[in-house]
């Protein structure tokens, strides 16, 4: 049996341990124990962003909440024109660090992109001081709805969370949100701040049952 290898850790601001392991040529990064993200499956955030960003044009903005290992970053980038702006927040610099060290590669280092703005900062702040609205809002920041790596991300699933990201948005923006699951009342919410929500299930390979969702409202 091939050992595993921890890499690194960070603590979140609720304490739960974050730690970076490394397993047969394969990353891991796990929350006290259970396993977040790997390298192995991304396909749905690839899916998420092109839910989300087949509007964009010329001078778009966009906002990732959550760099995770990079793919959902990356996945936005093919998406956007080139004169666009990314704007990625990341709470923990340590996964900013993370990310242009031993995982840049693993989605071709999208922070390389001079298209790109790294902000070291919770997702929720960013969105509270908006000024200059986005085209797209993609959190892949928990879970789901009700799987929160953070406890003080529950914010961002409530009726002032979810308002604040469609006053956050232009005309016709949309915001996509990645869960682990589906929550059926999750829409109701959505429409109930305004957005005309869209639910999609996607596979990580062919043949596959699905069993990621990704929570995607239109703002009129």
């Amino acid at each position: 049996m091939k050992p595993w290898k921890l890499i690194a850790t960070a603590r979140t601001p609720d304490g739960s341990l974050l730690e970076l392991l490394r397993h047969d040529g394969d990353y891991f990064i796990s929350a006290d124990g259970d396993d977040l993200m790997n390298s192995r499956m991304h396909g749905s955030e690839e899916a998420m962003a092109q839910f989300a960003c087949s509007h964009l044009s010329e001078g778009a903005r966009v906002l990732v909440g959550g760099l995770g290992m990079g793919y959902t970053a990356a996945a936005a980038l093919a998406m956007l024109p080139p004169q666009g702006t990314l704007v990625v927040s990341e709470f923990l610099p340590e996964v900013v660090a993370w990310n242009r060290g031993p995982l840049g590669s693993l989605a071709d280092h999208p922070l390389r992109d001079p298209r790109v703005q790294i902000v070291v900062d919770d997702v929720a702040d960013v969105i509270r001081r908006t000024v200059e609205p986005f085209d797209t809002i993609l959190l892949d920041v928990d879970n789901g709805p009700r799987a929160f790596t953070d406890r003080g991300n529950s914010w961002l699933y409530t009726a002032p969370g979810l308002t604040a990201m469609h006053h956050a948005l232009r005309p016709g923006g949309r915001l996509a949100i990645w869960s682990g699951a589906d929550e059926p009342s999750f829409q109701t919410r959505l429409l109930a701040v305004g957005f005309k929500p869209r639910t999609y299930r996607t596979t990580e390979q062919p043949n596959r049952e699905s069993r990621h969702v990704v929570f995607v409202g239109e703002k009129s």
